[in-house]
């Protein structure tokens, strides 16, 4: 590999937004409206604002049931396809305002932004670009409305961490032409108005994973050929014809490999953008009372958290309040089991006495991976093989390790192995592929070791190890 090529993709790294959010790592989807109560999945924009009519509505038990599972962060769908608004908004009479909710005076975004606050999780939402209510939608007008309404949402509920954008277009399902979005002022207007928040699925800092069945790749890599992220999945996935012109780009979201050095070789230029693993907790995204038995076990949540947090993708997991304006029951319950599950599995770390590596500069020492601080470990020289080994207080019993790249210097591990020791024995425990920001190793069962080694086999140059 020539080096100048490995010296280009470890020149890219995470803007501090990307940071932020990848460090959360676990967030949830809130999928509420007028959906709720007419049982749709895409609503067609006809039903009248009346319908929407929550009896119980409780955004702190929303927010607080997802805290509990452990989420950092919560994204509600201000605005689906049907073009109803979740706020009080100047553009449209279709709104809350127009809705028997709180006689007209209620505000739903308000009600889950402040909730947020309360249980200390970060809140962002989701604006359809579709919009099937709207008259002036497939038109130039359009554009300037929607803007209208982004303006609003950015500019009177405080922070916002996220803005998540998909790239659905269904104008020909209601007799009209397709147009364009602006995608580029939407982008500028966010950038303005919340510099922190990052743009999600259809924007330039999170890409969507390729699926919505909660699986992550086995390799998932930041450093990726520049996408056309406005474009990255609406042609095979919303309602439009036309094929995107992606040459000298990435070319596929559902690809399995987008980051390997071969993969890599074929383009030019190159971004920073992680992958979100979006996925529902029932079969729909909207809440329909006949998939109440179908609501995900406690052993597929697991498997889908440590495949996509664990393994260096984000996770955003939907789940639906029900027409009372309440999380269910029985996702609530789901929600407890797998936070509590999340604590006892890191609730009892090995106490490790020492570790040793490869010769490194003052202040990079192989000790720096034992906290939980920026501090990192990194090697004074660059070789073919790298190992970290730690000795353990005394044998104890482990079932996953946990691994981490200082991603200020980029990503870097391409393939790795753990050994476990015992005595004077070693056995290999594990083998990986890519580390970057969250990587668990999860042990087909768990063993007694009195130690273990890292060893890092193939490397983008040195590695940065936290």
């Amino acid at each position: 590999m020539d080096e100048s090529r490995l010296a280009l993709y470890t020149s890219i790294v995470p803007s501090p937004r990307q940071v932020a959010f990848q460090e959360s790592g676990f967030h949830v989807f809130f999928h509420y409206g007028i959906n709720t109560f007419t049982n749709r999945e895409w609503g067609d924009g006809k039903a009248p604002a009346q319908a929407f009519c929550p009896s119980r509505q409780n955004t702190d038990q929303w927010v607080e049931s997802v805290a509990t599972a452990g989420a950092r962060g919560v994204i509600l769908t201000a605005k689906h396809h049907d073009g109803f608004c979740l706020w009080p908004t100047a553009t449209t009479e279709y709104c809350v305002r127009n809705s028997p909710y709180l006689g007209g005076k209620g505000d739903v975004v308000r009600e889950v932004s402040d909730s947020c606050r309360k249980y200390g999780l970060k809140f962002g939402f989701y604006l359809s670009l579709w919009d099937r209510n709207a008259s002036c939608y497939g038109t130039p007008a359009y554009n300037d409305f929607y803007m209208r309404q982004l303006t609003e949402l950015l500019t009177g509920y405080g922070d916002i961490f996220c803005v998540w954008l998909d790239g659905a277009c269904g104008a020909q399902m209601d007799g009209k032409e397709p147009y364009p979005y602006d995608f580029k002022r939407v982008y500028r207007a966010i950038r303005e108005l919340q510099p922190n928040a990052v743009i999600s699925n259809c924007g330039p800092d999170i890409r969507w994973v390729g699926n919505e069945s909660g699986r992550a790749r086995k390799s998932e890599w930041n450093v990726v050929p520049a996408f056309a992220c406005e474009t990255q999945n609406i042609a095979a996935h919303s309602q439009q014809a036309e094929t995107q012109d992606m040459k000298g780009q990435a070319e596929d979201s559902h690809l399995e490999d987008l980051g390997s050095r071969s993969f890599l070789a074929g383009y030019d230029p190159f971004m920073w953008y992680p992958a979100e693993v979006d996925v529902s907790i029932r079969p729909g995204w909207f809440y329909h009372k006949r998939e109440n038995h179908r609501v995900r076990s406690l052993r597929n949540l697991l498997k889908i958290y440590y495949g996509s947090v664990g393994g260096n993708s984000l996770l955003l997991l939907n789940i639906p309040p029900t027409p009372e304006g309440l999380l269910h029951k029985k996702d609530v319950r789901r929600l407890q089991e797998l936070g509590d599950a999340l604590r006892r599995g890191i609730a009892f770390p090995v106490e490790v006495s020492q570790v040793t590596a490869d010769d490194c500069a003052a202040g990079n020492g192989p000790e720096n991976v034992l906290t939980s601080e920026e501090s990192y470990y990194t090697p004074l020289h660059t070789a073919e093989r790298y190992s970290i080994t730690q000795d353990f207080s005394a044998p104890q019993k482990i079932d996953k390790i946990l691994l981490k790249e200082q991603c200020s210097f980029s990503q870097r591990v391409e393939e790795f192995r753990i050994y476990t020791r015992r005595g004077a024995r070693e056995q290999l425990a594990y083998q990986g592929t890519t580390i970057g920001f969250c990587r668990f190793a999860l042990l087909k069962k768990p063993v007694w070791a009195d130690g273990l080694r890292l060893e890092i086999t193939a490397c983008r140059n040195q590695p940065y190890i936290r």
